[in-house]
């Protein structure tokens, strides 16, 4: 039996690899193995989908986050920081849902841009509002320094991941490793004791 769940799951892979404008409904009622009009039966169209998807992946990296933290948090603060971009690194690599998420982010459709940065705001405030306390305890600890404050050295983590992702999406494994290690090393320096 044909499901949304289908759909999603297929349309995932066409607009993680084409971008919304490549990816193309009939394709992915194809892949389904249905007709393109039976995808109307649970989508009003390629937008709903697509915001549909945008909603999802944003629900999935909120998930790995917190994951994340659940199951790192009494870990070094160093090797939480550093693992938590080695492992967003390779979602990227192995995930469908990662890479539509950071493509989209960096790349919506212009006529559902407001729409899209709206999701990937809050993403980006709640992905900030989830780290700021490891970040605090840490240096509530004193195993970095708290001259920096808080949320200034979690904005600045913000910045080194951002980096990267840009780098994942156009500057290739070289350029990658040499802007992580630059910016963390920096990033390190400025928060050890």
């Amino acid at each position: 039996m044909m499901t949304s769940k289908q759909i999603k799951e297929v349309s995932l892979k066409h607009f993680a690899k084409d971008g919304y404008e490549g990816a193309s409904l009939a394709h992915i009622a194809e892949d389904v193995g249905i007709k393109k009009q039976s995808i109307y039966t649970h989508f009003k169209g390629k937008d709903e989908l697509f915001l549909q998807l945008c909603s999802d992946a944003s629900e999935d990296e909120i998930r790995f986050v917190v994951n994340f933290i659940e199951t790192n948090k009494t870990r070094p603060i160093k090797e939480f920081l550093y693992d938590f971009l080695m492992q967003s690194l390779d979602r990227y690599e192995k995930n469908d849902s990662n890479k539509f998420w950071i493509r989209t982010a960096f790349f919506p459709p212009s006529h559902l841009n407001e729409m899209v940065m709206k999701v990937v705001n809050e993403y980006l405030d709640k992905l900030e509002e989830l780290l700021l306390p490891i970040i605090e305890m840490a240096m509530g600890e004193g195993e970095i320094n708290s001259i920096i404050g808080g949320r200034q050295a979690t904005a600045a983590f913000l910045g080194i991941y951002d980096g990267i992702v840009v780098e994942m999406l156009y500057g290739g494994p070289e350029r990658l490793k040499k802007r992580l290690d630059a910016s963390w090393d920096v990033y390190w320096r400025g928060l050890s004791k």
